[in-house]
């Protein structure tokens, strides 16, 4: 009987100790996300389809311009400010990006 006891207590135990763990590794702020993997970091939440909406909205062809951004954004993770230009702030990743014709993919 006491080792029934001892069990149910050790169980009960485990199970506290297992969700003060999960709950302290949940992430509060709405504005990180987590990566999985070798190089586990947080890097800031970016909306890519409202920046790109925003970015492609004077565009001749906004569909073609939004899934191009949109590729660039979640391989770069950065999106230009404005409609047109200003892609140095996003770096050699955002400017370097190619389609198979060699020409520029992102906005």
């Amino acid at each position: 009987m006491a080792f029934r006891l001892y069990l149910l207590m050790g169980v009960l135990l485990f199970c506290v100790v297992v969700q003060e763990v999960s709950s302290d590794a949940e992430i509060e702020d709405p504005q990180t996300q987590v990566v999985k993997g070798v190089n586990r970091r947080l890097l800031p939440f970016l909306d890519c389809e409202g920046l790109c909406k925003q970015r492609c909205g004077l565009h001749s062809r906004p569909n073609v311009c939004t899934r191009a951004c949109g590729t660039c954004c979640v391989r770069c993770k950065c999106v230009p400010p404005g409609t047109s230009g200003n892609r140095e702030m996003c770096g050699k990743c955002y400017t370097d990006m190619t389609t198979h014709a060699n020409k520029t993919k992102c906005p």
